[in-house]
């Protein structure tokens, strides 16, 4: 057999702990994490904003995008009452 005092054995070994250690790293690299996932959520009016910063939407979309949000959210809050258009 090709043993060689166990250098064949430990040469699979090491081939284990190096596979292991690229994927935590590839994990931690990727930032996967659940926690992150579940807990961060942007609200819409954080997205408008940062939508206007970086010039994607104009002003003018901004203003009308954020009275809407404003009036949906205004009538959210009123439980069995329907919002009016």
């Amino acid at each position: 057999m090709y043993f060689d005092h166990g250098a064949y054995m430990g040469g699979m070994h090491a081939l284990w702990w190096i596979f292991w250690l690229i994927l935590v790293m590839a994990l931690l690299y990727t930032g996967w994490s659940p926690r992150q996932r579940r807990g961060h959520r942007e609200s819409p009016h954080a997205l408008l904003q940062r939508r206007l910063a970086r010039g994607e939407i104009s002003p003018e979309a901004y203003e009308q995008t954020k009275a809407l949000l404003d009036r949906d959210s205004r009538g959210s809050s009123a439980p069995g009452k329907e919002n009016e258009t």
